[in-house]
């Protein structure tokens, strides 16, 4: 355990520091930092599902990537997920294989969309855009932390062994249990008035990053792979690094959009 933290703490720190800098800072910065993470995401997709042919579907969805980034920087954000969508659909026509891989390659594309444009639009919301990125870290990192240990030195059942078998159900409540504290934490500094509602949004997006963990780890699985790719010393690729960021961002922007419209999803996030 002592030498695999020390592969994993110093860049864990680099990463974190990395990520609080582009987003006090917030603007291109922000957009470009997330839309390169996405970038290397897509790569590493295409890579486990051994999309063919790989420089093409590659290049295609490296290019509706980008464009999306460029729309979402225009604050076009319809017009972002049009460019998403239509480049999934051209990317599962142009991969080789059956109808199943053909919706791997696809589905990929929507997959590395959600690494940027969530965090992107919450970010811009003028009045608790920042505050609802630093809240959606304390919760995804909190858990993320909690269940590590939690899960090797309490361990007890499995959660889902055969999809991740290092996962225990300890570190599940005790990745929930942190990730909850840190939301509702996040949020009184933040003024945001959250009442209840602090405690429940806080335990479906912890959940829900824990449910991106154990999906990557079902997509890696079916594909015999064990890490994503190598970029990231003790921590593999970069999407074993943000598989819970992933799905857990996606969530908060969904439920922000209900509760506070396009304009402001944010503020929808984290005022009731």
């Amino acid at each position: 355990m002592a030498s695999d933290l020390k592969r994993r703490v110093p860049s864990a720190i680099a990463m974190i520091v990395l990520a609080l800098a582009v987003t006090w800072y917030g603007g291109l910065p922000f957009l470009l930092f997330w839309t390169i993470a996405a970038l290397i995401v897509w790569y590493e997709w295409t890579t486990i599902v051994r999309a063919e042919p790989r420089t093409n579907v590659m290049a295609a969805g490296a290019i509706a990537i980008s464009l999306a980034a460029v729309l979402l920087g225009f604050n076009l954000p319809l017009a972002s997920f049009g460019a998403v969508v239509a480049g999934a659909g051209f990317c599962a026509l142009l991969a080789n294989g059956n109808q199943e891989a053909r919706a791997w390659s696809g589905g990929g594309l929507l997959y590395a969309a959600l690494v940027f444009v969530p965090a992107v639009m919450l970010r811009e919301d003028p009045k608790f855009g920042f505050a609802a990125i630093i809240w959606l870290y304390a919760v995804v990192w909190l858990t993320d932390i909690a269940a590590y240990f939690f899960g090797r030195f309490i361990g007890g059942p499995k959660l889902a062994p055969v999809l991740s078998p290092k996962k225990t159900w300890s570190g599940a409540v005790g990745g929930t249990l942190f990730g909850v504290l840190g939301g509702v934490s996040a949020a009184s500094v933040a003024n945001a008035r959250f009442a209840v509602m602090s405690i429940v949004i806080a335990l479906v997006v912890s959940v829900v990053s824990q449910a991106g963990d154990i999906f990557e780890s079902f997509v890696k699985r079916k594909f015999g792979k064990k890490d994503a790719s190598g970029i990231l010393p003790g921590h593999g690729g970069v999407m074993d690094r943000i598989d819970g960021f992933i799905t857990a961002a996606a969530i908060a922007l969904l439920i922000g959009l209900l509760h506070g419209g396009v304009i402001a999803p944010a503020t929808g996030l984290l005022r009731w």
